[in-house]
């Protein structure tokens, strides 16, 4: 079970504390939804280790993630740019999820190869990222998470530079993924059917100043 309990966080100088609880079975899913600055991503980042709560507690399984710097953190991170190196080929920018020296044994390889078949892009991996669709950069950033082979998805407004096409092929793509290998799934989104497509519970965010 992840677990975020009472989490607290209010940035230098912000007018208001962001916060949250709530709590993740193997398989399940929370869609963080509110307006843009009420603390969304923050939350993210707070699991994910780039930020400390001044209060509460991220868990999973019963042990604490926050002594953990964020490379040792069991979760993998999915950037709304989906951070993906231009002179780099997929191939090699989904490797970057095992090693960023590049150093891929044979049994590594054979998971590249398996990511690159579940997301659909069987073929392209000594494309580079500036010849590909925004949804085919999507599936590269996500065939990436997929080769970590971490419990917990961290999605940060995964669709937002998606038509309403591909946003709905990547959302059925990553619901098939999650149910497969039991991902505990957080996004941030401001759209209610990103959640519904997601079988996400949604959980609204609203700071309050002064909290």
């Amino acid at each position: 079970m992840l677990e975020c309990r009472d989490l607290r966080y209010r940035h230098t100088g912000g007018d208001h504390t962001i916060g949250a609880d709530f709590s993740l079975e193997a398989g399940q899913g929370v869609a963080l939804m509110g307006p843009s600055g009420v603390g969304k991503t923050t939350i993210l980042n707070l699991i994910a280790g780039f930020l400390t709560p001044q209060s509460g507690e991220i868990a999973l399984d019963g042990v604490s993630l926050l002594p953990l710097a964020p490379a040792s953190r069991p979760l993998t991170y999915l950037f709304q740019s989906h951070n993906l190196f231009p002179h780099l080929t997929v191939w090699e920018n989904i490797a970057l999820g095992m090693d960023p020296g590049l150093r891929i044994d044979s049994a590594g390889r054979g998971n590249i190869r398996t990511a690159l078949g579940r997301v659909g892009l069987d073929g392209m991996e000594r494309r580079l990222p500036t010849s590909l669709s925004g949804g085919q950069q999507q599936r590269v950033g996500l065939a990436r998470c997929l080769v970590r082979r971490r419990p917990v998805l961290l999605l940060d407004e995964p669709f937002s530079a998606l038509d309403r096409e591909l946003r709905d092929d990547i959302a059925a793509l990553i619901l098939e993924l999650q149910q497969e290998l039991r991902l505990r799934l957080v996004v941030s989104t401001h759209q209610p059917d990103d959640a519904a497509a997601l079988h996400a519970r949604i959980i609204r965010l609203e700071g309050r100043p002064g909290d």
